[in-house]
């Protein structure tokens, strides 16, 4: 495009496709002082949008966010249109129709002939190539992704994606727009799931994979990420929120789009729950059951011995000063008990009588006892902080002894968790999922798709987790998270569990440095 280009608020705004989606970007726009003119194929649909929106902004000045002015106003900058021609004035266009490539690119087409040479094109997908959109444009170069979340008034975070002909200055002026319209944009390449769809996919996946092998039940793992991981929900609740269909879809098409990567194999559990037609809470049963009578089954958790372990104060050592041991012997002092403190020699955090505790390393604790000549070995997970976590996930080596294993969660209980006892899984849950989501975000940065700072904040933003995978990496050690990778992937020789090169390179660099 020949001129600078840049969208103030006093151009037009059009969209596309009045659903939630495009209604709520109609919200967004119409908010920060655009004319939105909004057109749907539908009858009706683009005025009923407007009605829905000028009722959610009303609803605003009832809890007082907005003043009734500024509502009002608001209001009477939306405006319904019958033709696709009436969007001749616009300067922005944010198509957010049905995802169907053919319907997407037959739009843009028709609208080449309808708005102004300087009028950019935007698409709200979520999974389709931009690239592929724009490529049947005589002028693909002005198209690029303006990707929100739901529901788009209230989720800070928006993709702008640029397709392989998509100007530098068109994906700049989507992302100054997007941040003018109060919302925090990131750069990404039009790359299958762009970095949210894609980086989210271990989250479900491990998940899914220890509930197959038996490590946990559904509301135990759910527990283990949310009171340890500090992620605001756990993997099986979120998906029966968005809809295990939803999800399944998302999962088969990064799966495919990565040519069949086994880093992306969709879960023979969830195809299995679709295929039965339990979709979630939108059909009333998915990993729970969400019919009315039904009680929702709790975690598991260990019953409470705390007080065996008073009469043991003498054999209880914490070693080192790694997060997990400074936290558990805070957390066993505020208890009463008094423990005796010693440097560490390998990387255990705790021993009680015969038993030691370390973190998981992604080795099972059978597979670390055989190799370390401990038999009595636990295994607790990773926490997001040890400090507050309420929760703890634990697994034993099969021969560490019945009252070797009860002393140690009975330690942990008067350290103040909940225990919840897996099956000898590799990386339990919360490690084996962080480093998975690490890897990914890994993988996204060495090939170019964002940077470091932009995964971080999509993934916080735009799936409210606890902490940006890389920069919680970097607070466990790159060299950890590697490690939990190398024996993954050593206890189950598959390709899922490579590390990404970015790790490789970061780790190395570390260690020139030492």
């Amino acid at each position: 495009m020949a001129q600078a280009i840049s969208i103030s608020n006093k151009d037009v705004v059009a969209v596309v496709g009045t659903g939630a989606m495009g209604a709520g970007i109609a919200q967004v726009a119409a908010t920060a002082g655009h004319l939105v003119l909004l057109f749907d194929s539908r009858a009706s649909a683009a005025q009923k949008a407007v009605d829905s929106v000028a009722k959610q902004l009303r609803r605003l000045v009832d809890r007082s966010k907005m003043t009734q002015d500024q509502a009002q106003s608001a209001i009477n900058r939306l405006k319904a249109v019958a033709n696709l021609s009436d969007l001749s004035p616009s300067a922005l266009v944010v198509e957010a129709i049905v995802e169907n490539l053919e319907a997407k690119q037959t739009l843009f087409k028709s609208l080449e002939s309808i708005v102004g040479p300087n009028t950019l094109f935007a698409t709200n997908t979520s999974a389709i190539s931009v690239t592929a959109i724009g490529a049947v444009l005589d002028r693909p170069e002005r198209l690029g992704g303006l990707h929100f979340f739901n529901p788009a008034p209230l989720m800070a975070l928006v993709e702008v994606v640029s397709g392989l002909a998509t100007e530098q200055e068109v994906a700049e002026a989507l992302f100054l727009t997007a941040k003018a319209w109060g919302k925090t944009p990131v750069y990404t390449k039009s790359t299958p799931g762009f970095i949210v769809n894609r980086v989210a996919r271990p989250f479900y996946a491990e998940g899914l994979r220890v509930l197959q092998e038996g490590g946990a039940d559904v509301p135990t793992l759910d527990a283990c990420c949310t009171e340890a991981g500090g992620f605001r929900m756990g993997p099986f609740t979120l998906m029966d929120l968005i809809g295990n269909d939803v999800n399944l879809t998302v999962t088969k098409t990064v799966w495919a789009a990565f040519y069949y990567d086994q880093r992306f194999l969709p879960s023979l559990v969830q195809q299995e729950l679709v295929a039965a037609g339990y979709y979630g809470k939108k059909t009333g049963r998915g990993y729970y059951d969400y019919r009315e009578g039904v009680v929702a089954p709790k975690p598991k958790t260990e019953l409470d011995r705390s007080n065996m372990v008073t009469g043991l104060s003498q054999t209880i050592t914490v070693f080192g000063d790694s997060p997990a041991a400074e936290a558990l012997a805070s957390r066993l002092h505020h208890s009463g008990l008094l423990v005796t403190r010693q440097g560490a020699d390998d990387d255990r955090i705790a021993q009680i009588g015969k038993t030691v505790l370390y973190v998981s390393d992604g080795r099972t604790a059978t597979r670390r006892a055989a190799e370390t000549h401990q038999p009595h070995l636990v295994c607790i997970d990773l926490a997001l902080d040890y400090h507050k976590a309420t929760r703890i996930a634990v697994a034993s080596a099969l021969s560490c002894g019945h009252e070797e294993k009860t002393q140690a969660i009975a330690l942990l209980q008067k350290a103040g968790f909940a225990v919840s006892v897996f099956q000898d899984i590799p990386g339990l849950i919360v490690m084996r999922t962080v480093a998975m989501l690490a890897n990914e975000a890994a993988d996204a940065v060495y090939q170019g798709v964002c940077d470091e700072s932009a995964v971080d904040s999509a993934m916080c933003l735009g799936v409210n987790y606890p902490r940006g995978p890389l920069s919680w990496a970097r607070q466990l050690g790159l060299s950890q998270v590697r490690s939990v990778l190398v024996n993954l992937g050593h206890a189950y020789g598959e390709d899922r569990y490579r590390i990404s090169p970015w790790i490789q390179q970061q780790v190395l660099a570390e260690e020139t440095q030492l």
